[in-house]
């Protein structure tokens, strides 16, 4: 990755933290101070590295960074552009996690696998997908585009598009296409 393009990328995290995150002051207090930023901008250091082989120095700055920020992302996880984790303290990101575009994770959620064998063991976000604080998506489920997973839900079965998931276990139901991501977030029956 070009310097050019890692500069347009931080941009572009920092701008998609602007829009996400009410509380945002500025630019540089974003890039200074956002534990979330920190956390992915050093997981495509790492990916980058897991990615040529150099898997113990990919984990070596994996676990620096959690322990730099309490963000756990192994650096085998696929992760898209815009990714923004609020707060972000407690957040656990598996192996083969694979994340979209556009994508919102509160503190506390866990991405998680269900099993000991190899292969695909963790799950898959679709694009513009956004994970409240506590929720616990585990196992190779996939969670469709567009989609909200409500604070503490335990998912552990695929949802469609458009999906909204609530309850332990949680159990999908259509999102209303009037609703967007922030306002179901923000709605009294979000919460379980």
């Amino acid at each position: 990755m070009g310097v050019r393009l890692a500069l347009s990328r931080v941009r572009e995290d920092i701008a998609a933290a602007k829009l996400r995150d009410p509380a945002a002051r500025g630019s540089l207090e974003i890039a200074v101070l956002y534990s979330g930023l920190h956390a992915i901008w050093s997981h495509r250091v790492a990916h980058w590295l897991w990615q040529r082989n150099a898997r113990f120095l990919a984990r070596a700055l994996s676990q620096l960074t959690r322990w730099l920020t309490g963000i756990e992302i192994h650096p085998g996880a696929t992760i898209g552009r815009r990714f923004f984790i609020d707060h972000g303290m407690g957040v656990v990101i598996g192996e083969t996690v694979e994340v979209g575009d556009d994508v919102m994770l509160y503190h506390q959620v866990t991405l998680g696998g269900r099993q000991r064998e190899g292969g695909k063991r963790h799950p898959t976000l679709g694009d513009e997908v956004a994970v409240g604080a506590g929720a616990k998506l585990l196992g190779p489920i996939t969670i469709g585009a567009r989609s909200v997973v409500g604070a503490n839900a335990v998912v552990t079965r695929d949802a469609p598009e458009d999906s909204v998931l609530t309850g332990i276990p949680a159990k999908p139901r259509r999102r209303k296409p009037s609703h967007d991501t922030h306002a179901i977030l923000t709605m009294p029956d979000y919460q379980i």
